[in-house]
């Protein structure tokens, strides 16, 4: 009885995390982009961290950091101004993980 049930409790375990996968959506569009610190009030980091904003909500960028798109601290950087990207990824565990960032003219 008690391999029974405990078959039974890791198959829906399994089914959950499987679903919780399934729920990362693909985001393809142009986001506000900036410093998390700075700009979007994000505090589990210290420092400054290049940050999004997708549907209002501000996440960390996993896959290019602040410092790849210029000086952050210059009168036009990322912890100076809320500049816009096209950016595609998925959100996973409250960060961005992007595979495409291209920062848009002003």
């Amino acid at each position: 009885m008690f391999s029974t049930l405990f078959f039974l409790f890791f198959l829906s375990t399994s089914f959950l995390f499987a679903q919780e996968k399934t729920k990362e959506k693909e985001i393809n569009q142009v986001a506000e982009v900036s410093c998390g610190q700075c700009n979007f009030q994000l505090k589990t980091q210290k420092g400054c961290d290049l940050a999004v904003r997708i549907d209002g909500k501000a996440y960390f960028v996993d896959g290019t950091k602040i410092d790849d798109h210029g000086d952050a601290h210059a009168d036009d950087g990322f912890c100076n101004a809320i500049k816009k990207a096209q950016v595609k990824g998925t959100i996973v565990k409250g960060r961005f993980k992007a595979t495409s960032f291209k920062l848009l003219k002003e």
